[in-house]
């Protein structure tokens, strides 16, 4: 008898800096008058002040906007649910930082301690030229801006990290190698505070599933994922040319390699707000575009977050998941007993929209089964889970569990003269003969002639 085939090890979910869930934000950070202010009420459609003055906001604003998909939008037309819930990105408008701002300058600890809240970061790096707006250091530069904004994130994290090192040594000295959990906290906050004072941010440097459980503890200002805003002027963004650009690809090349870097502009996107009925001719005629969608979605990328959708004629609804959560964990984002029943899910791998009707859109691209418990991805759509025998035999043993596609039924009685014809094609049959059959039956009842 030949062996039995090892079965394939499940796909195993990365660990990654940051706190585990779905409820998460970006916060825009930047120095003050960048345009932050301006930016967050374009985006989320609000209306607070952004007035010329430094400190203009305080108290951090947020607000939630809603991540575009051509896809829910496609749904949401063809379903027509009276209930439409899409993905969200939740962002907070933070106070500007100046130098100092670890040392208390300019209300700094208060704004520091705003971002700790946030999960990423989008980095404001002005470049407009503005005698209207004043730049806090009274000439822009955006690259000794976002020095200045990353310095005070060190340095708030060393001195957090100083007086934290002190209370675990303690307890490593008082447990030894009893206490492994707090002995790998204790040197991975020694090794942090070090590359820290080198200048080096830790989301920048390479750590070990052990060193992230022990920095996920603490949540640090410089572990959290950054996307670099370029705000420009309307022209030199109509024109896709500026004098910092280049300088600021360069910086981050070396500074940040591999970031994200997206130009907008904050007087363009104001302009389409305030105008929307004309929004489209401008910017035909302007041969430009507004960056916003494209922002919103890697910031929502930047979290590690994606969805799935769940349709039907009531509701068509994205489901926020973190990045590799494996499908009975995404079906238990409906309910409970869809991760303890789950068995199997149908899964398409397509690229590129969706399909003109729902038949279309089940053949079109690569379809499988999935038993395994694989990681959710972005670009998967999931038709359908399947209750698990073993879950009824367990919450109620004997019960019947008949299958069936209301789908496909649906098709039978639409088209009755090709219903035998599609039965035999593809080797199927109904099961409404047997459901009505049973649920006779379970009334108790029976018949005679």
């Amino acid at each position: 008898m030949p062996p039995k085939k090892k079965e394939k090890e499940t796909e195993q979910s990365p660990l990654y800096l940051g706190r585990f869930g779905t409820s998460l934000k970006i916060g825009i950070v930047g120095v003050p008058n960048v345009g932050k202010s301006t930016f967050f009420n374009v985006l989320c459609k609000q209306s607070i002040p952004a007035e010329n003055f430094p400190f203009c906001t305080i108290d951090p604003n947020e607000s939630r906007v809603a991540v575009p998909d051509d896809r829910f939008d496609w749904l949401c037309d063809h379903f027509k649910p009276p209930s439409k819930v899409p993905a969200y990105l939740q962002v907070v408008d933070i106070a500007g930082l100046v130098k100092g701002a670890s040392e208390g300058a300019g209300l700094g600890n208060a704004f520091l301690s705003h971002i700790k809240a946030c999960d990423a970061i989008f980095s404001m790096m002005r470049v407009f030229d503005d005698p209207d707006v004043t730049h806090v250091d009274g000439e822009v530069d955006p690259i000794r801006d976002t020095e200045t904004i990353f310095q005070e994130l060190r340095m708030k994290d060393i001195a957090y990290l100083t007086d934290n090192i002190e209370k675990v040594h303690k307890i490593v000295a008082r447990m030894g190698d009893k206490d492994k959990a707090a002995k790998n906290e204790y040197e991975t906050m020694l090794k942090a505070r070090e590359l820290l004072q080198e200048g080096k941010d830790v989301r920048k440097c390479t750590w070990s599933n052990k060193e992230i459980e022990a920095l996920n503890k603490h949540l640090l200002l410089t572990s959290k994922p950054v996307i670099y805003l370029i705000n420009m002027s309307e022209k030199d963004y109509i024109k896709k040319k500026g004098k910092w650009l280049m300088k600021i690809k360069q910086y981050l090349d070396e500074a940040d390699p591999g970031a994200m870097m997206i130009p907008f502009s904050g007087a363009l996107e104001q302009r389409l707000l305030d105008d929307p009925d004309n929004a489209k001719t401008f910017l035909e005629e302007n041969k430009t575009q507004s960056n916003l969608n494209k922002i919103i979605v890697q910031g929502y990328k930047t979290l590690g977050l994606q969805y799935f959708f769940t349709v039907g004629t009531d509701e068509v609804r994205a489901w926020t998941i973190q990045k590799y959560t494996k499908a009975p964990q995404a079906a238990g984002k409906i309910h409970s007993d869809m991760e303890r029943g789950f068995i199997k899910a149908v899964v398409s791998t397509q690229s590129t929209g969706i399909p003109g009707n729902r038949v279309r859109t089940f053949c079109y691209g690569k379809i499988r089964w999935e038993s395994n418990p694989r990681p959710v991805t972005q670009s998967y759509s999931i038709f359908s889970t399947v209750l698990s025998p073993q879950y009824l035999d367990e919450a109620d043993p004997g019960a019947m569990m008949i299958p069936f596609s209301g789908a496909l039924e649906q098709r039978l009685l639409d088209d009755p003269d090709n219903a035998k014809t599609f039965l035999e094609e593809n080797k199927t049959q109904s099961n409404l003969n047997k459901i009505i059959v049973q649920g006779y039956k379970t009334l108790g009842l029976q018949y005679f002639f």
